[in-house]
């Protein structure tokens, strides 16, 4: 066991660990990889989705993704957003109110804002997307050392560095990142799905496609009922990379589709029902306007924007927050701790949770 693991275990062991009285005994976390703030609480942006060098079918897409304002409009792109969440459980990020979720890392793009969110830690020595372990403790493994979590936290992710953000070498989570096959646990046969995706899809980029990740996430999570589940999908900000507006709409809408099937399954399942808390954001804004959406970085503003939403038993119904204030994406990891009573400690600093409106 390497050293960074057994200081986690003496955390572990010294931590408090008695239960609170929430209702909460899973979480679900999931990333939609650089979504603006724009995009969840205006929905499509018209202005981008009129130019036809990001857009092929200006007029589809507007016939699909528009609408007379923008209360509606966002609702077409986010039903599930806009339907469920604004009347169960709370939005945070709309910027015109002054309501504020923050990246603090200095990088503002996918490895070091997946590091924050996980960690609770702005490392500025995580500073590259490349392959390297990622030396700081993560909320997922914190949870795993505990007897209630143990072999009952699983990640599947489109993108393929996840097992190195969560440095799966050092504490051997179940991972399943980019077209890794999945291993056959639990009572459904998934080697068909492994065959399906090795030998079906022709071209196998450093990110699976998200309907694929959701799928194996979908099957592992019926056949095993993990109490810690992370989904992260990745496709949208391929697809803003590559200017191609339609697709990152298209994309976006769908994976919003999945999370209301996620989440119809949970609140439908014994094991999970009004015992689950889900929690939804993303590692990175963009810029604004049709010269800088495509990108981010620490020299693109917006690119810090963030957005955060959460539905569960323990949260109340109040739909998207109107007023002042600020989060930051390093405190998430505590704040999925402290749904589940315990207090994350690690290796390094670690932001204070999310006190959310009660």
């Amino acid at each position: 066991m390497k050293h960074s693991l057994i200081v986690l275990c003496l955390f572990s062991f010294f931590a408090t660990t008695a239960q609170l009285t929430a209702k909460t005994k899973n979480v679900f976390i999931v990333t939609i990889d650089g979504i603006r703030w724009q995009e969840i609480f205006e929905g499509a942006d018209v202005d981008i989705i009129n130019n036809h060098r990001y857009t092929s079918d200006v007029d589809l897409a507007k016939l699909i993704y528009l609408d007379s304002s923008t209360l509606r409009s966002r609702k077409k792109l986010l039903p599930f957003f806009w339907n469920v969440i604004q009347q169960k459980g709370q939005l945070y990020g709309n910027r015109l109110y002054g309501n504020k979720v923050n990246v603090s890392n200095s990088y503002k793009f996918s490895y070091p804002g997946y590091n924050e969110i996980f960690t609770g830690y702005p490392d500025l020595y995580v500073n590259s997307n490349s392959a390297k372990n990622n030396p700081n403790v993560n909320v997922l493994e914190y949870l795993n050392t505990f007897d209630e979590f143990k072999n009952n936290v699983v990640a599947f992710t489109s993108w393929n560095i996840f097992p190195y953000i969560l440095n799966k070498d050092r504490n051997e989570m179940p991972i399943y990142s980019g077209y890794d096959s999945i291993e056959e646990d639990g009572d459904v046969d998934l080697g068909v799905f492994n065959k399906a995706q090795q030998n079906l899809i022709q071209k196998k980029t450093g990110t699976r496609q998200d309907v694929l990740t959701f799928i194996a996430a979908t099957e592992y999570i019926k056949a095993n009922t993990p109490k810690v589940v992370f989904i992260g999908f990745g496709e949208c900000d391929e697809d803003a990379h590559k200017g191609s507006y339609d697709k990152y709409l298209q994309h976006l809408n769908a994976d919003d589709k999945m999370i209301q099937q996620l989440w119809y399954y949970i609140q439908s399942t014994p094991e999970y029902k009004d015992k689950t808390t889900l929690i939804i954001t993303t590692d990175h804004g963009r810029g604004k306007g049709a010269n800088n959406w495509k990108d981010h970085d620490v020299l693109i503003k917006g690119s810090g924007d963030a957005w955060l939403a959460v539905i569960g038993p323990d949260t109340k119904a109040e739909g998207e927050i109107e007023t002042p204030g600020k989060f930051f994406q390093k405190q998430i990891a505590s704040t999925i701790s402290k749904f589940l009573g315990y207090n994350f400690m690690a290796n390094h600093p670690v932001a204070k949770a999310i006190e959310f409106a009660k």
